[in-house]
């Protein structure tokens, strides 16, 4: 059984950086896509980035490209999320995410979910 954890949210004042990580465990952990994902208390999940665990391919929703990098260390099996320039927009739980086959932004797509971490950014 795979379990994710998110860590290193906290509180950034805009234009600041924060690098969140998600850490798997379990006895097997296999993915084809590690995503991350966002979502505002009575708002939907809403895709932020995804990153294929071979290759390393990636793919950013609009609001965050060239501020966020996603990446992932296969060795370690952590996944990453490099937040730089936030704005206010970006406060919200972050959520990490495992999918079994190629997921990109399709919440549906993912086979497991770690509990979230929450970034605040002051204006």
């Amino acid at each position: 059984q795979v379990q994710l954890v998110e860590s290193g949210g906290g509180l950034v004042q805009a234009g600041g950086s924060l690098r969140l990580s998600c850490e798997a465990s379990g006895n097997t952990f296999r993915p084809h896509t590690m995503g991350w994902f966002r979502q505002a208390p009575g708002k939907d999940r809403e895709f932020v980035a995804a990153i294929t665990w071979n290759s390393g391919s990636t793919v950013y929703t609009d609001s965050v490209k060239g501020r966020f990098t996603v990446s992932r260390d296969n060795a370690k099996r952590m996944t990453y999320l490099q937040m730089n320039s936030l704005k206010p927009e970006d406060t919200t739980v972050y959520y990490c995410a495992a999918a079994n086959a190629l997921a990109w932004g399709l919440r549906r797509n993912y086979d497991d979910w770690g509990l979230g971490t929450q970034v605040t950014v002051s204006s």
